[in-house]
């Protein structure tokens, strides 16, 4: 017998409202999170004034004002590449300290570095030194957890920057990035190294990195040191103040300017992204950029092909095939075909994983630290960078720059138009979550 027809039962609508509601809510939030950060003007950056010149005091007083970071004079500034250069000197540095060490870093993994580091802040920490650590949470969670067991045990105070919680999501995605040493608040180290095996040896093979790391001393250090309470203060509630944070700071015979850029996440432009700005509108010759992490917003695009087609030499450094976040590079090469057409160089390094971040303009003025040229660093993470006006100092980097460019493949444009459809396409796609990257 056929069975009794019986009508159709619709779903209620509630079984796909609240599905429904929750994208909906999701689309709306991310769509405000990314607004905030978006200016009045959106369309990019312009100079209103005179073209300024890196040589003279006007570019300096212009990078102040924007970025609220005092220029100081009478610093000494010291250049380390890899980790065989890096992390003796990083290492003698807390052997040094008298009163107090501040270590600040996103990434702390594996490896026998991670144990030695550790090792010696225990030591320090049981001489009297105050030892203070504080570790990204996100970064630090490939570290091994009795380090830091070890290190409260010697009395080293650590501290974990934004773990998760329920009422704080949205900070996930704010990340303090800074790699900072302090020590006894007179000497201070910044640059792109993280703690771990990768950054040791020479950049010899892709198991080993290829970063840039300073060292320095004079007044430009309580800029280190800000930055690392700024972020220490958030994460424990404790203001460090007094001598063995913030002594006297007297100026080094022969130093140069030099200025602590420090920024957060926040609503409009980020201080590095007015510095980065000002800096490639002010070059009238030559502009070298070491970028581990490039994936340009428009406006920096174009500040970039601006400096080319008014004649400055651009030459990009950027990494090749041995890269950690490949997605990123992929969404990165969607800016090439641009830049290539303005007459900007760009050069792909081979030997291993690139994650230097630094910059040269005409010859006279660098910055290093912790800074990508991509969204995450200008808009999403706390970042630092050290910027410095020194021929001297610029020299090094360049001829280090130079060094590099010996290992690396240059993108020629007629190549790569010819690359293939699916390239392309995962560029475009990838391109599209540019703001995350």
């Amino acid at each position: 017998m056929r069975a009794p027809w019986r009508p159709e039962r619709r779903r209620p609508v509630s079984t796909w409202a609240w599905p429904a509601g929750i994208a909906a809510w999701a689309a709306l939030w991310y769509a405000s999170d990314s607004l905030r950060h978006r200016r009045e003007q959106g369309q990019g950056y312009q100079l209103r004034g005179e073209q300024l010149d890196v040589h003279d005091d006007d570019f300096l007083h212009a990078a102040e004002a924007l970025t609220g970071a005092t220029i100081s004079v009478g610093n000494d500034v010291e250049l380390f590449v890899n980790g065989d250069r890096i992390f003796p000197v990083l290492l003698d540095t807390i052997r040094e300290a008298r009163r107090s060490v501040n270590l600040l870093t996103y990434v702390y993994w594996q490896g026998d570095i991670a144990h030695d580091v550790a090792g010696l802040l225990c030591e320090r920490a049981r001489d009297g030194i105050e030892v203070n650590v504080l570790l990204d949470w996100v970064g630090s969670l490939r570290m091994d957890q009795t380090l830091i067991e070890q290190m409260r045990d010697a009395g080293v105070c650590v501290a974990r920057f934004r773990p998760p919680k329920p009422y704080a999501v949205r900070r996930l995605n704010n990340r303090t990035h800074r790699k900072l040493l302090i020590v006894d608040g007179q000497i201070g180290m910044t640059g792109g190294v993280g703690i771990a095996e990768e950054w040791t040896g020479d950049a010899q093979d892709p198991d080993h990195w290829r970063d840039t790391h300073v060292r320095v001393r004079g007044p430009v250090v309580r800029g280190l040191q800000g930055a690392f309470a700024e972020n220490w203060l958030e994460a424990t509630g404790d203001a460090l103040v007094g001598d063995a944070w913030l002594p006297p700071l007297e100026p080094v015979d022969g130093g140069g300017a030099m200025q602590l850029v420090r920024s957060s996440s926040g609503v409009g432009d980020t201080n590095v992204e007015a510095l980065y700005y000002l800096a490639i509108a002010s070059a009238r010759e030559s502009l070298d950029l070491t970028a581990a992490y490039f994936a340009p917003r428009p406006a920096f695009l174009e500040a970039l092909c601006d400096a080319a087609e008014r004649g400055v030499r651009v030459r990009l450094l950027v990494p090749g095939a041995h890269i950690d976040k490949e997605f990123v590079r992929a969404a990165g090469r969607r800016s090439y075909e641009r830049l290539l057409e303005c007459g900007a160089r760009i050069f792909e390094y081979q030997p291993t994983m690139l994650h230097a971040k630094t910059m040269v303009i005409d010859g006279v003025w660098s910055s290093v630290g912790s800074v990508n040229f991509d969204n995450r660093s200008f808009q999403l993470h706390d970042e630092a960078t050290l910027g410095v006006r020194s021929e001297r100092f610029a020299r090094e980097l360049t001829e280090q720059f130079e060094r590099d460019l010996q290992v690396s493949e240059e993108i020629r444009p007629g190549r790569w138009q010819g690359r293939p459809l699916h390239q392309r396409a995962t560029e475009a796609v990838l391109g599209l979550a540019r703001r995350e990257l």
